[in-house]
């Protein structure tokens, strides 16, 4: 029990001393980007006298050292505030908290659909490495994995847009609706809306999984107790599915949560692209209008979420192999 008590103490210590690095980093490379936030604004509202925009520098603190803004922001931060958006004028939490939901929606379904999706596809492709449905998996896996994810979504656009017009290409409910929030109609129209979105991130990660599970199944249906278990007189079906997946599945486990950032990444560019009102369109919107509050806010979340999600990792790992819970 110590030794699993120190092993969580010495984690939490080093997941709480990456995130601040992150805040470190992602504070001064923030403010050595060119642009200025009150210059921004001025220009948003048709312009303002010289007096008012030293009134906002003063307000915002951005008449201060860099070196002295940074001491400010980690002492807010560790209090839990986030400060106040420059341009919305809100605290930033709140707005993170707004659009955080749409987001979790987006990113947890396009990647649980590219796990599920993907793994199956490269067991599948896996069970006759050289028939012709395993080269199919494998040509349309490295056409997915080299796509960009904005063109992906762009010709989804077209094709279920002015080709076949099943789904809506544009936010996250109609605009003309008029359901309650929660019932059954809105959660249709929320994943109706959602196809597309999850699908264009999804293609990615769906095909780096059947790559990945593919190329690991071939390697355990390789080893000894998988000879042991066919010379048993197993069924080729128990075999693969019972025996031989359980170990393939590890390295897939592995990257689903080493790469949790780059798909918060790829959720930008895909909110940007289909107008989804999450995290990742905030964060664009903010970087265009200097508000540097709202950015620091996003990527202090980001950095949050991707180092939870490689605790969870290294948690699932251990339930999934017990190898390394008696090490």
């Amino acid at each position: 029990m110590g030794t699993h008590l120190r092993f969580v103490a010495t984690r939490v210590f080093q997941g709480l001393a990456l995130v601040v690095a992150v805040v470190v980093l992602n504070f001064v490379l923030v403010h050595a980007a060119p642009g200025d936030p009150v210059e921004t604004i001025a220009g948003a509202s048709g312009g303002m006298s010289q007096e008012l925009k030293d009134e906002l520098r003063v307000q915002y603190g951005l008449d201060k050292p860099v070196t002295t803004q940074l001491a400010v922001y980690l002492g807010k931060v560790a209090r839990g505030d986030l400060g106040q958006s420059y341009y919305f004028n809100l605290p930033v939490s709140g707005l993170i908290l707004e659009r955080l939901p749409a987001t979790l929606l987006l990113v947890f379904t396009a990647v649980l659909g590219a796990f599920v999706v993907g793994t199956a596809l490269g067991v599948l492709s896996a069970r006759k490495p050289n028939g012709l449905l395993s080269q199919l998996i494998t040509v349309g896996s490295l056409v997915g994995f080299a796509a960009p994810v904005f063109w992906i979504g762009i010709l989804l656009m077209i094709l279920f847009a002015s080709v076949l017009p099943w789904f809506p290409v544009s936010g996250m409910r109609a605009a003309d609706a008029v359901t309650d929030r929660g019932s059954l109609a809105d959660i249709l129209d929320v994943l109706h809306h959602l196809v597309l979105p999850a699908l264009t991130l999804g293609i990615i990660y769906l095909a780096q999984y059947s790559r990945l599970a593919r190329a690991s199944t071939l390697d355990v249906l390789g080893s000894d107790f998988i000879r042991t278990a066919r010379a048993k007189g197993l069924a080729e079906r128990v075999v693969l599915y019972k025996h031989a997946l359980r170990n393939a599945v590890l390295p897939v486990v592995t990257v689903l949560g080493l790469q949790f950032g780059n798909v918060l990444a790829g959720a930008v560019l895909v909110e940007t692209v289909f107008n989804w009102p999450g995290l990742g369109r905030l964060a664009f919107d903010s970087v265009l209008r200097r508000d540097y509050p709202t950015i620091l806010g996003v990527l202090l979340l980001s950095a949050v979420v991707v180092v939870i999600m490689n605790q969870v990792t290294d948690m699932v790992y251990r339930l999934v192999d017990p190898r390394i819970r008696t090490s």
